[in-house]
Parts: structure tokens; C-alpha cells; sequence
């Protein structure tokens, strides 16, 4: 969105906070916009980036919860939240002089279907970036609402190419725009990396450690290469997988932190993984970390969770406990500066920059498509 801010105009709608999560707020049990919920303060800022793009930040009012509501208590309450967010939604845009807009809904297919229409859009474009049977906070009511909207949308872009080819049984104008990476942030790494060389053998995870890893995998891994250690760089939210493997002294867990100090963590990697078990819900990812892992030059073992034929040439893939310890001995001793370089290169052509410039592309072509139309 960033990179598009130099660009275009865009006005960003926050999520839709209710009152449950205003609740929460008061008692700090969650990080909510209180004041601007409340419009103690103006709910639309303007965001200057560091690239010198500009974003409007909307904070929409709150929202009744609909999520454990019957199917059909759940779509009433949906209309008059839908009927409230629009009506709110216009007046900013009158502030702003958006006319015509295109509307980006990014994974939010519930209140796709009665806003189609609603705001003088040019084009509406879903933006898919998980399965949704497999997200819980919108599963129960998300896959009858996300059907009918694949329809009725003008186009649909995913992050994935299991995706595209799922969500295009229902809308063939289907596109896939795969995530990028902060190229220039965490090539950081590799700069730091040969200015002072890891001095010792670190294997690490970065991101969060959830029910997508593979624990045997990973333990299996740990037992065998007692010499090595290995970091999980982020959020723990599978505790099981924490205490598992906390028994052993070569595991180090970090806590979450900001991307900009990430390079020097990752500058001390000997290597980085990727150890997702292989299902329904993972085969639909284009993991993100991979091209940050990439960007620093470093080596990468994943399992074959996904679609990763364009990574073919500067990764190792394995699908169990022995064959995955294998690839990590032998990656360990592929560090050459070809080598390197190669993995650098195939993150450089997946910056964000040039997703960007991918989804501009899309653009354009949803929008001369939609003139012929007319």
C-alpha cells in the first residue's frame, strides 16, 4: 500500500471495532482507537510515509458484533451495520473529494455483497490473501457470504497460486499478486552479514510460531544437531509447541519485534526454515518470510507446503523430520558468494516495488475492461 501511496489517493477504512472490542479497550485488555470511536477526535487522519506517500486513515464508528449470531439474526444485524458504515463512509469521501472510487475489499467478504453498489464505484476488486474456511474469526458466516461476492465482484487478486486457482472456479478474472518483501530492509542483513560473520552456527524461524509449524520436524532437527542453535524470532501462539521445545538448550525464543531491528538478527543467521506442516489451509500460503530470508542472503529449508516452484533454484525443500535435517547440513555448507548472490537476485525481483507495479497493472486493466463494458 505504501509503495502505491506515491501514486494514488487512498483512503484506508481501519477495522470495523464493536462494541465488544470497545469494552475491551476500556479495561486494556485490547488496543482500540477509544477516542476516535467515540469522536472525541477526528476519526480521518492523513499518514505522510517515509517514501513520501500519503494515506487516509479512516476509523469507522462501532459496529454491533454479528460473528456468533444465527444466519439469519447475523445478516440483519449485518445490514444495519453496513447501512451505518456507509452512510458514515460518504460523508468522508465528500470530505475528501473521492469520486468514483475503486474499491479494494482485503479479505472481508462479508460486508462485500450489500456494499456492492453503495458508494459510486468504478470497480470493485476482492483481495483474497488466506482460505477462509480456515481463518475461525469469519469462518462460520465468511464462506456463504464469500461465494456470492467472487460473483459479484469485478475481479478478484490473491496472494497465492493455489488461491487463484481455487477462487477462480467462481470469478475467472482472477489474478495473483504474491507478497513481497521489504527488499531494501532486509538486505540490511547480508550487508551486515559480510562486515561481521555469524560466529556461530544459528538456524532461525522468523515470524509467528503458530499450529502451521511442524513440531516434529523441528524437534527432530534440535535433537540431532545439538551444536546448532535455533532461534524463533516473534509471536508464540501455539504454547504447546513453546514448552516442547524449551526442554532444549539449543532453543532460543525471541520475542516479536519491530521489522527495522530485525537485520542484525537475522545478519547472525547461518541458515533459515521454513517447517509448515503440509495441509489444506498452508497449501494456500505464499509465505512472506521467504523472500525476507532471500533478501539476506541466506540459505532456506522449507517443506513443500505450497506452490514453490519459483524458488526451486535457491531453496531445499523436505517433507519429513530426517530428510529436512539432511537439507540443513547441506545447506549449511552452500554459502557461496554465487550462491548468495543468486538468493538475492530472486528477492530483489520480489520486492514490494515490484508487486506494486503488478498490481497497478491489474488495475488498469480491470478499469479499461469496465469502459468497454460501458
Amino acid at each position: 500500500m505504501s509503495e502505491l501511496a506515491q501514486r494514488h489517493r487512498i483512503l484506508y477504512v481501519d477495522y470495523q471495532y464493536t462494541i465488544k472490542d470497545w469494552l475491551m479497550g476500556i479495561v486494556g485488555r485490547r488496543d482500540v482507537p477509544i477516542r476516535a470511536l467515540l469522536k472525541l477526535e477526528d476519526p480521518l487522519t492523513k499518514l505522510t510515509l517515509e517514501n513520501g506517500g500519503e494515506i487516509y486513515l479512516w476509523v469507522p464508528p462501532m459496529m454491533f458484533p454479528t460473528n456468533w449470531l444465527t444466519n439469519r439474526s447475523h445478516d440483519k444485524v449485518l445490514q444495519w451495520n453496513v447501512n451505518y458504515l456507509t452512510r458514515e463512509l460518504r460523508k468522508v469521501m465528500a470530505r475528501l473529494e473521492l469520486n468514483c472510487p475503486l474499491i479494494v475489499n482485503a479479505f472481508n467478504p462479508v460486508w462485500g455483497p450489500p456494499m456492492i453498489g453503495r458508494l459510486n464505484e468504478c470497480a470493485t476488486v476482492y483481495y483474497c490473501y488466506d482460505e477462509i474456511t480456515a481463518e475461525n474469526w469469519i469462518s462460520r458466516h465468511g464462506q456463504r457470504y464469500e461465494k456470492k461476492y467472487l460473483q459479484q465482484v469485478d475481479a478478484v487478486i490473491t496472494t497465492s497460486e493455489a488461491l487463484r486457482q481455487s477462487k477462480s472456479a467462481l470469478q475467472p478474472i482472477t489474478f495473483c499478486i504474491k507478497n513481497g518483501a521489504n527488499f531494501n530492509l532486509f538486505h540490511q542483513a547480508r550487508q551486515l552479514a559480510d562486515k561481521h560473520p555469524p560466529e556461530k552456527i544459528i538456524i532461525g524461524y522468523l515470524g509467528t510460531a503458530d499450529n502451521r509449524i511442524n513440531s516434529s520436524i523441528v524437534e527432530y532437527c534440535v535433537r540431532v544437531m545439538p551444536d546448532v542453535e535455533f532461534q524463533f524470532i516473534g509471536e508464540i501462539n501455539d504454547l504447546q509447541l513453546q514448552e516442547r521445545l524449551s526442554v532444549f538448550p539449543n532453543v532460543i525464543f525471541i520475542k516479536s519485534l519491530p521489522a527495522v531491528k530485525l537485520p542484525p538478527l537475522l545478519a547472525k543467521l547461518s541458515a533459515a526454515i521454513i517447517p509448515f506442516v503440509c495441509n489444506e489451509h498452508t497449501y494456500t500460503i505464499y509465505p512472506l518470510k521467504i523472500n525476507e530470508y532471500l533478501a539476506a542472503g541466506l540459505p532456506v529449508v522449507s517443506t513443500p507446503f505450497s506452490i514453490l516452484d519459483e524458488f526451486e533454484s535457491v531453496i531445499e525443500l523436505a517433507n519429513d523430520p530426517e530428510s529436512f535435517a539432511q537439507a540443513l547440513q547441506r545447506v549449511l555448507n552452500d554459502n557461496s558468494p554465487e550462491r548468495i548472490r543468486q538468493r538475492v537476485e530472486v528477492a530483489r525481483a520480489n520486492s514490494w516495488e515490484k508487486r506494486a507495479e503488478e498490481f497497478e497493472d491489474i488495475i488498469q486493466r480491470i478499469s479499461e475492461a469496465k469502459e468497454v463494458k460501458a
